[in-house]
Formats: structure tokens, C-alpha cells, sequence
């Protein structure tokens, strides 16, 4: 006996992007402000693993606090200024280049 296939529950997502649930959800912004800064978190603790800087150093070097520096390098915390993120990446060496895209 053959067995029938389960009827397919409609998805009203089906066939859209990812931007397009993340923003009918109405986060589309924050998960893109925490996917940038976790990419900015990576690459500033990665520089400074690179120049053999620990956090204690680069806290002195941005003449700020420890937990001021570990907010700067939490991946999930967004709120965090562009002149902080500035002053960091040029401690390291680096600098901050912001490009804006068009939306797809």
C-alpha cells in the first residue's frame, strides 16, 4: 500500500530573501548593526592578538576603562560610537573605512 504525502503547509515566506522576513519582523536594522559590529569586534581583538596587545594595554592606549574596551569588543553589544570604534582601530594601526551599498 502506497502512503500518500503529507500536505505542504503554507510558508508565507517561501521564495522571499532573508532581508525581506527579517524585515516584515521588523528587525532587519538591529540584526544588521549587530552583524557589523561583530565583524568590527573580530577584527579589533584579532589586531590586537596580532600586535601581542592585551586588553589591560589597549584600554591604556585608548585611555579608557577595561570594561569600556570589553563593551567595545562585545560582538553583541551595537551601541557603540564610530568615534570609539575610530580611536581603536587607529591605536592598532588601522583605520575605519565605511562603504554604503545600494539595497538590493
Amino acid at each position: 500500500m502506497k502512503k500518500k504525502p503529507a500536505p505542504r503547509s503554507h510558508n508565507r515566506h517561501s521564495g522571499s530573501s532573508f532581508d525581506s522576513f527579517l524585515e516584515e519582523e521588523g528587525i532587519l536594522e538591529e540584526v544588521e548593526a549587530v552583524a557589523i559590529k561583530r565583524v568590527i569586534a573580530w577584527q579589533l581583538s584579532e589586531a590586537m592578538k596580532k600586535k601581542g596587545i592585551t586588553k589591560n594595554a589597549m584600554a591604556t592606549r585608548l585611555k579608557t576603562s577595561r570594561s569600556q574596551l570589553d563593551r567595545l569588543l562585545d560582538p553583541d553589544n551595537a551601541a557603540v560610537q564610530l568615534k570609539t570604534i575610530t580611536r581603536a582601530a587607529r591605536a592598532l594601526g588601522k583605520r575605519v573605512s565605511l562603504v554604503l551599498k545600494d539595497a538590493a
